[in-house]
């Protein structure tokens, strides 16, 4: 089992004939990632050769859909066109849209992501990595060779803490590891995926990772103490950040004593969840709970 994707999923590329677009199709490809598209509106009719492997380019989302029945698009679109790109996903009926874009403007996140909920398609992203089932299915830019399969759920609002976690813990591996993003509004929570490892029978445990600013980790504390049942470690990412900073992700701001590291871990540790001082502690952690 994994959450949001699975071997069967077909994957669409929005940007696909760029740079990006390319190198990452080529990597999703690579870890068994069924490709079946791109989408640019200026090269319909062509193709991109992957290592001999060909995949058409379409003129839209929603004729991309129609030829390969795909249901899940990733997106490798500047920052401007994000938010058309990502209604037009919604429109053609998606069910999932994979926002990887960085420095998406905030006020543009929010309009599609009310939109994208209005029409029941789920987002993740943007400023995120994306998602990996390994061994089944790759959207995004997480590395597929530094885990495999196992029992673990594993959700991050940081790529490369992502990438940190699942190499810990490569001998135990990982039934999905979703990387959320770090930007104040987000089209997939801690929460939504706690839910979801939560029903999911293959999951045995979950590791969530935060970072400082707003109060994401607080309300995913509250959510576990009533919901969930399997083990969650945790690990937040930021003790040593000043305050007013903004650190990186565009959500990771201090504002006197709220979204601060500390209250995260202590709401976290009020609900059960054990909370590592490192990526490297979390892991072990975790290792001692399935092991033990």
């Amino acid at each position: 089992m994994a959450i949001f994707i699975n071997s069967d999923s077909k994957v669409i590329v929005q940007g696909m004939t760029g740079s990006e677009g390319q190198k990452h199709t080529a990597r999703m490809l690579a870890s068994g990632t069924q490709i079946v598209g791109g989408v640019n509106p200026r090269k319909a009719g062509t193709s991109v050769d992957f290592d001999g492997t060909s995949v058409p380019v379409y003129g839209s989302v929603a004729d991309a859909m129609a030829a390969t029945g795909a249901t899940v698009t990733v997106l490798f679109v500047p920052p401007a066109f994000t938010k058309a790109a990502v209604i037009e996903a919604v429109d053609a009926g998606v069910d999932l849209a994979v926002i990887i874009t960085e420095g998406v403007p905030v006020a543009d996140t929010a309009q599609f992501f009310a939109y994208a909920q209005s029409k029941g398609v789920r987002l993740i992203g943007p400023n995120c990595p994306g998602l990996i089932s390994p061994g089944q299915s790759n959207v995004g830019i997480t590395p597929a060779n530094i885990t495999g399969a196992g029992r673990i759920g594993l959700v991050s609002k940081s790529g490369t803490l992502t990438y940190q976690m699942m190499f810990e813990l490569r001998d135990i591996g990982f039934t999905t590891a979703v990387g959320i993003g770090g930007d104040p509004i987000i089209g997939t929570t801690h929460i939504d995926c706690l839910e979801a490892f939560q029903n999911d029978p293959e999951t045995d445990a979950i590791v969530m990772i935060g970072e400082i600013g707003g109060d994401a980790e607080e309300r995913a504390a509250a959510y576990i103490k009533d919901h969930v049942t399997k083990p969650v470690v945790g690990y937040v990412a930021g003790f040593e950040a000043p305050e007013g900073k903004t650190m990186g992700h565009a959500g990771a701001i201090v504002s006197g004593s709220a979204g601060t590291a500390q209250a995260k871990k202590e709401a976290l540790e009020a609900a059960g969840v054990k909370v590592g001082k490192t990526p490297t502690e979390t892991a072990e952690l975790m290792r001692q709970i399935l092991n033990g």
